[in-house]
């Protein structure tokens, strides 16, 4: 949750500090199943108090590896656009909907994106960018819910207070050279979305926490669900190897068994030499363990 320093008039230093907090908790987070197979968590990078905002979907092969957003061959991509609209990685702020790569590259899932959805919303509140964009359908559909990105990219919506453009993701440019040039077209509408949105009243800090709850909310929601309770399934304790001491000698197996001894009748035994029940163990008990519809303004 943010304090009152996030919520209105933070200081350079105090965004910082609570960025890099931010980042060290998504590092480190385990709340759901893509922890358990990436090998970098890739918060974001760029301006702490950029303009524009660019969310994609997941990281890739690379940005796993390297920790950082758009590193691969659609990152190479995203910097020719970046360059079309004017700006630059120094200029504005990248991040994603999941902040794990999901294994080969496969969608994200829905308990997935609302386990990752509270940090996305914490760095909006902190950055407060005038201009959010929306690369690929998945981060798309956070903003323009139901809507298809082959119907709306290169076209904004007011959130929230927040100017949102809709674009396709770089890789799309990647895979379907028809859709590079498409991309490109609606790159170069950016630098008039973005005075359209300096002109525009910033949305009151209550709007920008309550999204933040929001998605608390949701995230509890998931990961306590029963149907979803694998996100937060610990880790499997391996069991102790059995050590297994080698035999100094080869020996007949005959020769190793003893002779059995003489059977002793109970009413033989004292009292005192007869061996006490054990007590039996008492059971050990078992350990028990929207997508947000905002109003268009």
């Amino acid at each position: 949750m943010l304090d009152d320093h996030a919520k209105t008039s933070a200081t350079p230093l105090q965004i910082a500090t609570h960025m890099r907090d931010l980042e060290a908790q998504i590092k480190t987070c385990q709340l759901c199943r893509l922890a358990k197979t990436r090998t970098n968590a890739v918060p974001g990078e760029g301006n702490f108090r950029a303009e524009v905002m660019f969310i994609g979907e997941g990281p890739g092969y690379h940005e796993d590896k390297q920790g950082r957003p758009f590193v691969g061959a659609a990152g190479q991509f995203l910097n020719e656009l970046l360059a079309i609209a004017g700006l630059s990685r120094e200029t504005c702020f990248i991040a994603n909907v999941v902040k794990c790569r999901p294994p080969n590259n496969r969608d994200p899932l829905p308990d997935e994106i609302a386990a990752c959805a509270p940090y996305l919303e914490q760095q909006i509140a902190l950055i407060k960018p005038k201009v959010i964009v929306t690369l690929g359908r998945y981060s798309m559909s956070k903003f323009f819910p139901g809507e298809r990105i082959s119907q709306i990219h290169g076209t904004a919506r007011v959130v929230d207070g927040l100017l949102c453009v809709a674009m396709y993701h770089p890789a799309a440019g990647l895979h379907q050279a028809s859709l590079a040039d498409v991309i490109r077209s609606d790159f170069r509408k950016l630098p008039v979305f973005i005075e359209q949105a300096r002109k525009m009243l910033a949305p009151p800090p209550e709007v920008v926490e309550e999204r933040v709850v929001e998605a608390e909310a949701a995230r509890e929601f998931v990961v306590h669900d029963v149907e979803t309770a694998a996100v937060l399934e610990p880790l499997p304790t391996p069991e102790p190897p059995v050590v297994v001491q080698e035999a100094s000698a080869v020996y007949n197996i005959e020769d190793t068994i003893p002779d059995a001894p003489a059977a002793v009748e109970p009413s033989d035994v004292p009292p005192t030499a007869r061996a006490a029940p054990k007590p039996k163990k008492a059971a050990r008990k078992k350990e028990e363990y929207t997508q947000l519809s905002f109003l268009d303004m």
